[in-house]
C-alpha cells in the first residue's frame, strides 16, 4: 500500500522512528512534515539522532492560533492528497497536524489510521484532548497504546477497528536505554540528584497568572533543576519579565531545547520529573523515574494509578509533597513489550 504519514511535532517524529523503518519493509511510506515544529532544536536534530528518514514533502507551516494553523495545514495536504492517492492516511497522537491529516484524509475519502488513539484526558478545554477526539471519530483503524485506551473508544462508539498494539515510544525508549554519563558530566551533574522539568502548555505559560505560579513552583524546588526551556515557554518568560528571575534562581540550570538522546539521558538518570508534557509522563514511566504533572489531569491515567505520577497542577507546596514520597515498589509494564510498531504494521497490513 502507499501509506501517506504525517507528522509534525517532537514525539511525532519519536514515534515515526519506531514505525517508520518497519512500515517501509512492506508498503511505501510518503513522509509529510507540516512544519508545526521547526526550529532545529525540536525538529531536526530528532530526524538525525533517530535516523528517520528525511521528509518527502515540508510544508513549512508555523506559528499562529490553533485554527489558523489547521486551516492552513488543510489547505496545503487537499492538493498533496490529490496528487498522491495514498491508499491510508497515518496520523499519530493529538497536535494539530494529526487534525489537519485525519480530517484533509477522511475528507478525500481515503482511510485514517490513528496510532496512538484512544487516550483521554477528558478535558475540553485542551486543544490536545478535541485533535484526539475528533482524529479518533474520524479514523477508520485505532491504535491503541493500552487497554484503558480502547475502552474509551468503544464508550463513545467510534466506527473504525480498534487494536491495542503496546507503545510505539516504548520500542524507541529500549532501544535508546543506554547509559550516557558524557551528558551528565557536560551539565555538571551526577546521576540521581537532579530534578528534570518542561513546560509548554498554553494552559500553563500562555496565562499570566499562571505563569508567575509556575515560576513560584520553580523557585522552590531543591536543586539541581534542570529546564530545557521550549521556545514558546521562553517567549512567554521574557515578555513578562520572568526570565531574568529564574536565571536568578540558584540551583535552575535553564539550556536549549535538548535532543532525544541527550534529554533521554537526563530523563533516566534524574531522581524526578515535572513536566505538563502527556509524552514526557510517559517517558518517565518507561525509564521508570517519578513523575510529577503540571496539570489538574492527564491522558495517562495508568501512570497515576501505578503510584508513578502525581497530578499538582501549579500548587507548589503539593510539588513538594510528591517529591518527598518513596517511589513505588512495583513497576509494572503498562505499555507493551517494545514491540509495538511490529503490531502496528500487522493491523495495517489487514486494513
Amino acid at each position: 500500500m502507499r501509506i501517506l504519514t504525517v507528522v509534525g511535532n517532537r514525539p511525532q517524529f519519536v514515534k515515526a522512528a519506531a514505525v517508520s523503518g518497519p512500515l517501509r519493509e512492506h508498503h511505501q511510506e510518503i513522509l509529510v512534515h507540516t512544519g508545526q515544529h521547526h526550529d532545529a532544536e525540536l525538529s531536526e536534530v530528532f530526524f538525525r539522532e533517530l535516523a528517520l528518514s528525511r521528509p518527502d514533502r515540508e510544508l513549512e507551516i508555523a506559528g499562529g492560533s490553533n485554527t489558523s494553523q489547521t486551516a492552513r495545514m488543510l489547505a496545503a495536504l487537499e492538493p498533496l492528497l490529490a496528487e498522491i492517492a495514498p491508499d491510508a492516511t497515518l496520523v499519530y497522537g493529538d497536535t494539530n497536524s494529526t487534525l489537519a491529516g485525519a480530517l484533509a484524509s477522511a475528507q478525500a475519502r481515503v482511510p485514517v489510521i490513528h496510532i496512538e488513539a484512544g487516550m483521554r484526558s477528558f478535558d475540553r478545554s485542551m486543544p490536545e484532548e478535541l485533535n484526539r477526539v475528533l482524529a479518533d471519530h474520524m479514523s477508520d483503524l485505532l491504535l491503541c497504546s493500552s487497554a484503558a485506551a480502547a475502552e474509551n473508544l468503544r464508550a463513545e462508539s467510534v466506527a473504525g477497528r480498534i487494536v491495542v498494539v503496546g507503545d510505539v515510544m516504548v520500542d524507541v525508549a529500549m532501544r535508546a536505554a543506554h547509559p550516557q554519563p558524557a551528558m551528565l558530566d557536560a551539565h555538571g551533574l551526577p546521576g540521581g540528584t537532579h530534578i528534570l522539568l518542561t513546560a509548554h502548555r498554553a494552559g500553563n505559560v500562555d496565562d499570566a497568572r499562571r505563569l508567575g505560579l509556575l515560576v513560584d513552583l520553580i523557585a522552590a524546588l531543591p536543586g539541581p533543576v534542570v529546564f530545557p526551556v521550549h521556545p514558546r515557554t521562553r517567549a512567554r518568560l521574557s515578555e513578562s519579565g520572568l526570565l531574568r528571575r529564574l536565571q536568578d534562581v540558584d540551583g535552575v540550570i535553564l539550556t536549549e531545547p535538548l535532543g532525544y538522546v541527550e534529554f533521554g539521558a537526563l530523563l533516566r538518570s534524574a531522581r524526578a520529573v515535572l513536566t505538563d508534557s502527556g509524552g514526557v509522563q510517559k517517558e518517565a514511566y518507561l525509564a521508570g523515574v517519578p513523575c510529577v504533572t503540571l496539570r489538574a489531569n492527564t491522558e495517562w491515567v495508568e501512570t497515576v494509578q501505578a503510584g508513578w505520577n502525581t497530578l499538582v497542577d501549579l500548587d507548589a507546596a503539593a510539588a513538594l509533597r510528591a517529591l518527598a514520597a518513596p517511589r513505588p515498589e512495583h513497576h509494572p509494564a503498562l505499555y507493551g513489550d517494545g514491540r509495538a510498531a511490529e503490531r502496528c504494521v500487522q493491523a495495517i497490513g489487514e486494513l
